[in-house]
């Protein structure tokens, strides 16, 4: 790698007493969603061989982060029933496979009648009326709200009336019973994808009849990598004196152990070309071959810049090896649809999901923004077994 990363110093290695604070993200995605699901479950895997079948990832990290797609995972493994996450990591990814289709019903992309009839209704309304999705959320989550989550999450959102994001937070609706909205209704809020997903309207109330309205699209148009909203997080409770982020060095991110889990990019396919784009007016920018060139281009632009920033943070503190990035950025064709649902598109998504876990570590050119296998770090697998011993280390020194 060029430019700061030559510069680099040895790594340090933080003492094995020393408070460690953990974060897990995942980026927004639709279907693709399937990739981090896969990850998921051979992390939560290599905890059970160390900790015992009942582990689960909510007991390991102190914040689980997830836009859109990453925010029903996070709401999955996160949502108590009977005390007990409401799925295990290696259910995600069967309910992709149920679910999908149901919320995004395949229709022949490559047919010219549905390209021009789907360009049509695109000016109309969303390409989903989302009536499955939130059937299957509501089913999923019922009344459970955000204060009830096994572990702090953060979803953001955005909301179009106050032209802001939101950012929803167990630790907030623990102190504001306005904050304190369904997991549900915050779900559907961050997967409300413009021009695919219907904008999510909900109310919340506390004792004394105070209403606080909410008008929501997707968490991707703000933060669809949201690894740095819980580390703004970690800094605000930090500076308040929270007990469980007290005494954290924020300056120093060997105290810092995060893991953040994309959904998969193109990046060796030119997917649009600035000739083409010359010529566009409103229409081909949210309808494009299939595509949504608006929607990828806000989506890739915040999960990069996000990454980029945070491995700069990283390395020039020589504690590279607390961030891990997992994103594989090779996806092709119907391979980078939001909401390509068929059984065959769904199984490639697993298939590159169990390939990311073979390929070795890599991180992000800070020149080129492309990633760049990293020597002597081995597989993502590999890195992925390293954490899961310092996640086990961490929870056993807490509960002595």
């Amino acid at each position: 790698m060029g430019g700061i990363c030559s510069l680099l110093k040895t790594e340090r290695q933080p003492p094995a007493n020393r408070k460690l604070i953990t974060i897990l993200s995942i980026d927004g995605g639709g279907v693709r969603g399937i990739i981090p699901g896969v990850i998921l479950a051979y992390l939560e895997a290599q905890l059970q061989e160390r900790d015992g079948p009942d582990s689960r990832i909510a007991n390991y990290f102190d914040i689980i982060a997830g836009t859109s797609t990453g925010g029903l995972v996070t709401a999955m493994i996160t949502a108590p029933k009977d005390n007990r996450p409401i799925y295990a990591a290696c259910d995600i990814k069967d309910f992709y496979y149920e679910h999908c289709p149901e919320i995004f019903p395949y229709k022949n992309c490559d047919n010219f009648i549905f390209k021009l009839r789907s360009s049509a209704e695109a000016v109309k309304g969303p390409k989903y009326d989302g009536t499955e999705l939130h059937s299957t959320v509501n089913k999923l989550l019922k009344g459970i709200t955000l204060s009830q989550t096994l572990t702090n999450v953060v979803i953001p959102a955005f909301d179009i009336k106050r032209l802001q994001p939101v950012i929803f937070s167990t630790i907030d609706a623990k102190k504001d019973p306005l904050k304190n909205a369904r997991l549900a209704d915050v779900c559907l809020g961050t997967s409300a994808a413009p021009t695919f997903l219907p904008a999510h309207f909900f109310q919340t109330t506390d004792k004394n009849g105070n209403i606080r309205s909410f008008d929501l699209v997707d968490g991707g148009v703000a933060a669809n990598n949201p690894t740095l909203v819980a580390l703004n997080l970690v800094r605000r409770e930090n500076l308040s004196q929270n007990e469980l982020f007290k005494g954290i060095n924020l300056r120093d991110t060997d105290q810092i152990l995060v893991l953040s889990l994309g959904t998969g990019t193109t990046k060796n396919e030119e997917k649009y070309s600035a000739t083409e784009a010359a010529k566009w007016g409103l229409l081909p920018w949210i309808n494009y071959n299939g595509s949504t060139p608006i929607i990828d281009i806000f989506n890739e632009a915040c999960s990069d810049m996000v990454d980029i920033h945070l491995s700069t943070h990283f390395q020039s503190l020589s504690c590279q090896k607390n961030y891990l990035r997992i994103q594989d950025d090779t996806l092709t064709g119907k391979e980078s649809s939001l909401d390509n649902s068929t059984r065959e598109n769904l199984e490639r998504l697993v298939e590159i999901g169990e390939k990311l876990l073979q390929k070795r570590v890599s991180r992000v050119n800070l020149e080129t923004g492309k990633f760049e296998k990293i020597e002597g770090e081995g597989t993502n697998g590999d890195a992925l077994r390293r954490f899961a011993i310092r996640l086990s280390e961490e929870r056993k020194r807490r509960n002595k």
